[in-house]
């Protein structure tokens, strides 16, 4: 192990600077900073100052049993786990989410919303209405990777690895969470405690058994910023100095944090690993869904505070309720997912609130399709693209709102459907002004005509 003067000799400071790349093709994190602002420059007044995460609810929700009960339906359709009462006159939500049945009037549901087919995979945060790249890309490629002022990355990836280092990596069979498309690896999200490439490009600047001692590296740090050795840099070389001091860093601690808070968003102790059925090929991946919901919501609100703008945010492939050797049916499963939901989403909606950030932070909840009508003969629902379920929350939006009805059967829209390109353009809406953003220089031309030709959904903007 070098101590850190044996450190600073053998490499000097300008190669430590790199320690703190979170960029691609080698590019430190001063030229990052740069290249960020420059960026940010030329997109003008078109950015706003919100954030989004996206919550995406891998393996296909009900749209029955969360936000859309029908218990005026026959058996076998309605809601096996009933119905609560909301704040909203007149609607109800499945029994399960108690908690967000308090804080309606700060979400909107989507009842016509469709996602187009019932395939498994990824969209709409990675589909070809988002030009194969993650949402997160497009909005990193428009404003840079990283944040010009914190050097916070724009784009970010969150797996339940972030926060338990046992937990599985991410599905990647139906689709990659990276993908940037046509946008260039640069703009890939970054990825904590997953590997990502770009979390890659940091241990290969500096060897890891180099930087086991983070506290001694971080005496010597202080000691050469006390001793004034640093003050002949320039100015953005100064604000990589005080990234890799703890600026990045600390966002991604959660020790950092009040304890108070990390354990209101916990939800490692509403179900635990003895508490769910072995026989199930999908065990550990509930175990990982319930062990790190509530704590990767907390790391996202954490993100967008220091100037993270899009999360992506998944605890790998918990949703799709079969009722067969992998799945458990509508029921059993509600109880593995839908509570650590229930109080994961809630907690956060407090929490943003509390800290004056819901009008800062949109939330997206969804998955890639919703749950046949009819129950099978096993207590399970199978693949349905025709209605899914999808909340909202924050992000200046209205809320308290209901859009759109499905029929009888929960089956289809009954009024206009709202499609995935809806949502795709309401997310974009909330984090530019498109007016402005299609004059601005240097904006792939694709996505600004996306946004101009593309319907936000009505009545939240």
């Amino acid at each position: 192990m070098l101590s850190f003067d044996q450190y600073d000799k053998r490499y000097g400071r300008r190669d430590f600077l790199k320690v703190g790349s979170l960029a691609l093709g080698g590019m430190s994190l001063p030229g990052l900073l740069a290249a960020q602002a420059s960026a940010a420059a030329g997109s003008g007044n078109a950015v706003t100052d919100k954030s989004v995460i996206f919550l995406f609810m891998h393996g296909g929700p009900s749209q029955i049993e969360t936000f859309d009960p029908k218990m005026t339906a026959p058996s076998g359709i309605r809601s096996v786990t009933g119905e609560i009462k909301t704040k909203i006159p007149g609607v109800t939500f499945g029994s399960t989410f108690k908690k967000l049945a308090a804080l309606s009037d700060k979400v909107s549901i989507v009842r016509s919303f469709t996602t187009g087919d019932s395939r498994h995979d990824i969209k709409p945060i990675v589909h070809a209405d988002t030009f194969n790249a993650n949402l997160g890309s497009i909005y990193s490629r428009i404003v840079g990777s990283n944040d010009a002022l914190t050097g916070m990355p724009t784009n970010t990836a969150l797996f339940p690895q972030a926060i338990d280092p046992t937990a599985k990596p991410p599905v990647t069979q139906f689709g990659n969470f990276l993908s940037t498309g046509t946008f260039g690896s640069s703009f890939a999200p970054f990825v904590p405690g997953a590997g990502g490439q770009m979390q890659q490009n940091m241990k290969l600047a500096i060897p890891m058994n180099r930087l086991d001692d983070r506290r001694l590296l971080l005496t010597g740090l202080d000691r050469i910023k006390a001793s004034g050795t640093l003050g002949g840099i320039d100015q953005l070389r100064q604000q990589a100095f005080d990234v890799i001091l703890g600026g990045v860093s600390e966002a991604f601690d959660l020790s950092k944090e009040d304890p108070a808070t990390v354990a209101r968003y916990d939800t490692s102790k509403l179900v635990r690993a003895d508490d769910i059925d072995r026989k199930w090929n999908n065990h550990k991946n509930y175990v990982d869904n319930g062990a790190t919901l509530g704590k990767l919501l907390l790391l996202a609100r954490r993100l967008c505070e220091r100037g993270c703008g899009f999360v992506t945010l998944t605890t790998n492939f918990v949703w799709d309720m079969h009722s067969d050797v992998n799945n458990a049916g509508v029921a059993e499963g509600m109880g593995y997912m839908g509570v650590p939901f229930d109080h994961a989403v809630s907690a956060f909606i407090e929490d943003v609130e509390a800290r004056g950030l819901s009008d800062k932070i949109l939330l997206v909840c969804c998955g890639e399709m919703g749950r046949t009508p009819r129950l099978n003969n096993k207590g399970g629902r199978n693949h349905w693209g025709n209605l899914a379920p999808l909340l909202l929350s924050g992000g200046g939006l209205n809320m308290g709102h209901v859009v759109g009805q499905s029929t009888r059967d929960v089956g289809e829209p009954l009024s206009e459907p709202i499609t995935n390109k809806h949502l795709i353009s309401t997310i974009l809406h909330t984090l530019f002004d498109v007016g402005e953003l299609r004059i601005t220089q240097g904006v792939p031309g694709e996505v600004s005509r996306t946004m101009a030709s593309w319907d936000p959904i009505p009545g939240l903007l």
